[in-house]
């Protein structure tokens, strides 16, 4: 369907109003009039108003007739009424009158206030403007006077500029560094690191051991939060030069460069075991339950606090601690003799508190009063001397600083032990450890260096802290410092899929299915009621990826369960009081907002996870698969009808090209836009007035599949979303929650989510290490729920699929097609199998040619790939397709499993 004209064909339309109709005018009342003009649109419909009163209509052009509010126009001409009003409430604030016109096809609303000569509403896609009602203008008058203007929108801007780049984008996004974790994976006690760069209002270098996001406490300092404090150089001075990268760019080893004056300090810093070796055999873990008690926002029901109890024992009991292992050279790069300062790790809780802990010359041995041990630092291969100490150093000389820190104090004995590791077979065991998890996953590899690491260090991060017993225990695929959550957990678990990691995938699924309650709800942090459906869609995505019916019979009665609550939550809403506003619709807040509304994304997902059920169930129980989908269209269908009321009733708002758009609620009880306050209330809520309508708002209609992304309503969304809600087409705050990404892309719209794309990563990224921060106001380090995001935005950009179709190269930056530059991506997993492509850009010969295998069973029937000219320039000739210069893309159609196309230009 292409337009609201047929948005509910064949659908009863249920009109629930909250509008006035008339009033009396009177000598202290306010009185407005304005014009409403159709063009050749046979209209037929009532007016209302809230906030106000409606006098009279009058019929002033076209023929027709009107009784009370209603009015009846006989032939599709240019008709125009004038409503009189009174009692209206124009100025800003809250409770503004707003007239309600409800025409049997595409009804819309409006501010009184905000109908005036110079702006006139104009909704061509209605064919209606209303204006003032001394503005003489026709219909195509004020279509003619607006466009002579030559505005444009924002989404129009953005498609007249060049394309976004990194380097473009972090120009004016925030550059903000964020703390580094460092950790084993699956075992949740992890290290944080921070220095003058990523947290700069220390005193000192801090560490910080955590439980998963839980910072360590000890009993014997009254349970208050542990760290560590140390420092290389002569302390803090007007300026931070400091730099920071990965070992090679991708792994959790993080190394440091510190330049202070004439000395160079170069550091490195990972963790492994305590005694054993690093390998994947001697991993053993932390049990999902255990991690998931230590991560913020966390929810055990009754029996699973049972449960956990005697696994947190057995974890207080294990005999092998992680250990951070830190080396810092400094070298003198003047040429005479200068010193180098070091000072080893003390113990701190907070920032001033003193913590009674002694330091041992003789063996380098840091320990609290009970005797044990938190440090063993050295000196050039022996124990430091002293816990602070100056170093004279010659010319080009170094001196070798090193210390391990236990994630707890250990004993003596044990300390003694941990003083004999080596740092050096430590580092390139832990080098080989991450490398070979890599080695297991799909390889990606694009012309953009940043992005290609960023690849890679972004499934190490997600790896880090999916926390769970090996070999083959369930997972808590934790979100930073969260709990897992079905919605942020999502694209961590997709992401494993696309990576080809389906084991790791499933396991990560089995944490909702193992948390799930006696009555099929699956809810796991915060007291958020979306995660069913939201859980439901991932194990729908992960069946779409690997065809595995075994494991679906494995879980069909957990499946069932899940549907069946979300089924008898709806029916508790089927009620004739909400029909059109919330009939068959579930209510409850869907993140940290208290908003238990009938809320369109909770309905969006919980419709999702039904249909993709249903699709699992297809060829393992069709019984059930027909009633779950009948279910779901008929969920769907009613979230369609409140959805169509919702735009009738909400006013409609400017773009920047003089076109005004209806607008959606973010539930059914909202008369429009929270963001616009049309009732008082305070609600600003994480950083942003626009929590409830982007971050949680109506477009995940469109990415839940409740609407197509080209359906009128789908495109009015994004229209009005990147007006009043974007800045450099991101959402605020938290950007990553708002999914105009996904639907930009599957517009074809590459311009625009270029622009989101880069703007997200630049600004919330950590542009030396990778680490996404969760906002853009530096709220909760390591999230893994917008690195994840990033990372499906960036398998979206290179592969798609829609239908029977995989698309090839969607979104990429045409600059990664400059001459002599390659992608490469090496059995990545989708829906079709395990797809390879590899694209040569040879464009100073004048050809772009690219090789691509897909040839499971499941194979696609087409493959469009997109092949973008750096220049812009159109291929002349194609080899191996047909070429589409609209979209720059080639069409294979009955792919057989293996192509090879060429673009010459």
């Amino acid at each position: 369907m292409n337009s609201l004209r047929c948005f509910l064909t064949g659908l009863l339309i249920w009109t629930i109003s909250p509008f006035n109709i008339f009033g009396q005018p009177g000598d202290n009342l306010n009185n407005r009039q304005v014009v409403i003009e159709w063009q050749n649109v046979q209209s037929k419909g009532t007016i209302e108003v809230l906030n106000g009163n409606l006098l009279k209509i009058e019929i002033v052009q076209g023929n027709g007739r009107v009784k009370r509010n209603s009015f009846e126009f006989d032939s599709k001409q240019n008709d125009r009424i004038l409503a009189s009003l009174t009692n209206v409430k124009d100025d800003p604030g809250s409770d503004p009158t707003i007239v309600a016109v409800k025409t049997d096809q595409q009804p819309f609303s409006f501010f009184l206030r905000d109908v005036t000569t110079q702006y006139p509403i104009y909704i061509p896609e209605y064919h209606v403007v209303v204006t003032a009602s001394d503005d003489m203008r026709s219909y195509d008058e004020i279509e003619t006077a607006l466009k002579t203007r030559n505005r444009r929108t924002k989404l129009q801007q953005i498609e007249n500029e060049p394309e976004e780049t990194f380097d473009s984008a972090a120009i004016r996004t925030r550059n903000q560094p964020c703390p580094t974790w460092l950790g084993l994976s699956r075992d949740m006690r992890i290290f944080e690191l921070s220095d003058n760069r990523t947290n700069p209002n220390s005193e000192m270098n801090m560490i910080t051991p955590r439980n998963s996001s839980a910072p360590v406490t000890l009993p014997e300092f009254g349970n208050n939060t542990l760290g560590y404090d140390y420092m290389a150089g002569r302390g803090q001075g007007v300026a931070i030069s400091t730099s920071r990268r990965l070992e090679d760019g991708v792994l959790p080893i993080l190394h440091s460069t510190l330049t202070d004056d004439d000395v160079e300090y170069r550091s490195t810093a990972f963790v492994s075991l305590e005694k054993s070796p690093l390998t994947a055999r001697t991993l053993i873990g932390t049990d999902f339950l255990v991690a998931d008690e230590f991560s913020g926002g966390h929810m055990l029901t009754k029996e699973q606090e049972d449960q956990v109890k005697p696994r947190l024992k057995a974890e207080k009991e294990k005999t092998e601690s992680t250990v951070l292992y830190y080396r810092n050279e400094a070298i003198n790069k003047a040429a005479v003799p200068r010193y180098a300062w070091f000072k080893t790790v003390r113990p701190v809780i907070g920032r001033w508190m003193k913590i009674d802990y002694s330091f041992n010359k003789g063996t380098g041995f840091s320990s609290f009063s009970s005797g044990s041990v938190f440090g063993i630092s050295r000196l050039n291969g022996r124990p430091l001397p002293d816990e602070e100490i100056a170093v004279l150093l010659k010319p080009n000389d170094k001196a070798v600083f090193e210390f391990v820190v236990p994630h707890t104090p250990i004993s003596k004995e044990r300390a003694l032990d941990l003083s004999k590791q080596s740092f050096d077979a430590r580092c390139d065991e832990c080098k080989l450890f991450w490398k070979e998890k890599l080695n297991k996953a799909a390889q990606i590899s694009v012309p953009d260096q940043r992005i290609s690491e960023m690849i890679q260090a972004g499934l190490l991060n997600l790896d880090l802290v999916t926390y769970g017993s090996e070999p083959d225990g369930t997972l808590a695929p934790t979100i930073g410092v969260y709990s897992p959550i079905g919605t942020e957990s999502s694209p961590i678990i997709q992401f494993y899929n696309s990576m080809g990691l389906r084991d790791i995938a499933r396991r990560c699924l089995m944490f909702f299915l193992e948390k799930q309650h006696d009555d099929g709800m699956i809810q796991n942090f915060g007291g958020y009621m979306v995660e069913t459906g939201a859980a439901l869609w991932s194990m729908g995505e992960f069946f779409r990826y690997t065809k595995d019916k075994e494991w679906v019979k494995l879980v069909e009665r957990k499946l069932l369960r899940a549907c069946d609550f979300l089924l008898r939550w709806r029916a508790e809403n089927n009620k004739p009081e909400l029909k059109g506003k919330g009939y068959g619709m579930i209510s409850g807040k869907v993140a940290d907002p208290e908003d238990p509304f009938h809320q369109y994304m909770l309905n969006a997902y919980a419709y999702l996870g039904t249909s993709r059920v249903a699709e699992m169930l297809k060829d393992v129980d069709s019984d059930q698969s027909n009633r779950l989908a009948q279910e779901a269209e008929a969920w769907k269908r009613d979230i369609r009808i409140s959805l169509m009321n919702s735009i009738s009733n909400s006013p409609v708002v400017p773009l920047g090209d003089g076109r005004w758009s209806p607008t959606v609620p973010p539930w059914t009880e909202a008369i429009g836009p929270r963001a616009l306050h049309i009732i008082p209330e305070n609600y600003f809520s994480h950083g942003t007035v626009t929590t409830p309508d982007v971050l949680l708002g109506p477009l995940y209609l469109v990415f839940c599949e409740v609407l197509a992304p080209e359906e009128q309503v789908s495109t009015m969304m994004l229209d009005y979303h990147s007006e009043l809600f974007y800045e450099c087409n991101s959402a605020f705050s938290q950007p990553y929650y708002s999914r105009h990404d996904w639907v930009q892309l599957k517009l074809g719209l590459i311009k625009p989510f270029l622009k989101t794309y880069y703007n997200n990563l630049s600004a919330l990224a950590d542009r030396e290490t990778y680490t996404f921060w969760e906002h853009v106001f530096q709220v909760s380090a390591h999230k893994t729920h917008e690195q994840a995001w990033f990372l499906m935005e960036t398998r979206w950009m290179l592969y798609l699929e829609e239908g029977q179709t995989l698309k090839l190269l969607p979104g990429i930056p045409r600059k990664w097609m400059e001459d002599g530059k390659q992608i490469i991506l090496k059995n990545v997993s989708s829906y079709f199998g395990p797809i390879s492509i590899q694209v040569n850009a040879k464009t100073k010969a004048g050809f772009i040619e690219a090789a691509i295998s897909c040839n499971a069973g499941s194979k696609p029937r087409n493959v469009i790939i997109r092949l973008p000219h750096p220049d812009g320039k159109k291929a002349v000739k194609v080899t191996g397709g047909t070429y589409n210069p609209a979209t720059e893309s080639i069409l294979i159609k009955d792919f057989d499993g293996m192509a090879n196309v060429r673009a010459e230009f």
